[in-house]
């Protein structure tokens, strides 16, 4: 596709937050390192941040790597990254000052903030960023939180898009279905979100984190609802993050739905306590979501080091183009853009294959790149 003068190009990555620094060896600038000339080529880019960064962050025995030291968040600065979502399940975890303290921070470095905030107001308002005239939004929403970390009047929390769940037993010798639906006051906030800031922007991109973590394939009832109703009031595009794994890509009403985008860039201390439980135990990790020994500090399972950054090329006119870059992490921890041609390339190109069947789309190599289409 030729690009007018007019038109910009965008870059979207999933979950951001390495947890190892100069303390433990590694260079915080040394993460991007292969990855920021492609980020550089973009008019804008856009990620998930999952870490705190604060010198008050509250001792958080389940997630301590969560709360890190100010100078870890120079990662952010580094990609040139525009907006930041920060509605996700660890942004509470170190408590609401490092919550506050980590939103001030990213903004002094000049990037834009939605999803979190001081109070339930501040974490609905959107990033909206402009480039030859060209208006983006962009507004993240959380259905993963620890319970009490949503925001509120007065009380600092992420915005949430909270989950119904019940069950199908379909009598006594059946597999229970699980059921999902968002919580019908969150979902109409989002949607009202959507509607609002339509009214504002050119391009109104929605991040999402939810979604089952680390296994492959499932997409949740409430994923579809949820993306589906945002694209119904207004929303062009949907990338989703949350499992730490690339998900399904669909194209609803010629619009695409990233139900996870993976790892942009992460690592942790240690495993996941459910990891020792039972379903995890017992056939579902040696089958699919077994750890991966190469990568200690990603304990996420073997297709955690599969990633995608979704590329769109946009006008006034809105959304003309979507594709996505394969990206691979490699034994540094640092996401490399990968080639056409790449053996790296074509086994991402077929795991999308293989993750999104049952969903409308169409993927088409043109370069470096896999453009999205529906069938």
């Amino acid at each position: 596709m030729q690009r007018s003068t007019s038109d910009i190009s965008l870059l979207v990555g999933g979950d951001c937050g390495p947890a190892h620094g100069p303390k433990d060896g590694f260079s915080i600038e040394g993460y991007t390192e292969l990855v920021r000339p492609v980020l550089a080529q973009a008019d804008m880019r856009f990620v998930n941040c999952m870490r705190t960064y604060s010198s008050r962050p509250a001792a958080n025995a389940l997630a301590p790597q969560v709360g890190q030291p100010p100078e870890m968040a120079q990662i952010f600065s580094d990609c040139r990254f525009d907006g930041i979502t920060m509605a996700n399940n660890h942004t509470f975890d170190s408590g609401p000052e490092a919550l506050v303290d980590t939103r001030e921070l990213l903004i002094s470095k000049g990037i834009q903030i939605t999803g979190a905030g001081r109070d339930l107001a501040e974490a609905r308002k959107p990033a909206i960023i402009e480039r030859n005239g060209v208006k983006v939004g962009y507004i993240g929403y959380c259905s993963v939180g620890n319970p009490g970390s949503e925001a509120g009047p007065g009380k600092p929390g992420i915005a949430p898009l909270r989950v119904n769940t019940s069950y199908d037993t379909r009598g006594p010798n059946a597999p229970v279905r699980v059921l999902t639906q968002p919580l019908e006051s969150d979902l109409k906030m989002l949607i009202d979100d959507v509607t609002q800031l339509r009214k504002q922007v050119d391009v109104v991109i929605v991040a999402l984190h939810f979604g089952v973590i680390r296994i492959p394939r499932v997409i949740s009832d409430y994923q579809v609802t949820a993306a589906h109703a945002c694209i119904d009031a207004g929303a062009d595009l949907i990338v989703g993050h949350s499992p730490h794994i690339p998900k399904a890509i669909e194209v609803y009403k010629g619009k695409a739905i990233f139900y996870s985008l993976g790892v942009f860039c992460m690592t942790r201390q240690g495993s996941w306590g459910a990891w020792n439980e039972a379903p995890w135990k017992q056939g579902v990790v040696t089958n699919y979501a077994e750890l991966d020994p190469e990568y200690p500090f990603m304990p996420y399972g073997r297709d955690c080091t599969r990633s995608l950054l979704a590329k769109a090329v946009v006008s006034k006119e809105g959304v003309k183009r979507v594709s996505f870059l394969p990206m691979k992490i490699d034994k540094k921890y640092r996401p490399e853009v990968l080639r056409s041609g790449d053996a790296r390339f074509t086994d991402i190109q077929q795991y999308m294959e293989w993750v999104s069947v049952g969903f409308d789309h169409k993927f088409t190599v043109d370069g470096d790149e896999i453009v999205v289409t529906g069938s």
